[in-house]
């Protein structure tokens, strides 16, 4: 599934993209460690993986989108 990065924070890894229907989703420091980056900046679009769906959807990868 693919995002929007919102929001990232440098010291606890952690932040939210934005689905293509502009539902906000938080992610936690594992999804973020999962996709190996080093850096995410509000805007970059990125690749999720997750569990769930809707309220439910729990972020379980975040890495960027290459093409």
């Amino acid at each position: 599934m693919q995002a929007t990065s919102y929001t990232y924070d440098p010291e606890t890894r952690g932040g939210s993209v934005l689905l293509d229907d502009g539902t906000p989703v938080e992610f936690d420091a594992a999804a973020f460690d999962a996709g190996g980056l080093l850096l995410l900046r509000p805007g970059q679009r990125v690749r999720i993986e997750g569990e769930g769906e809707g309220v439910a959807l729990r972020i379980t990868l975040v890495t960027l989108q290459t093409f």
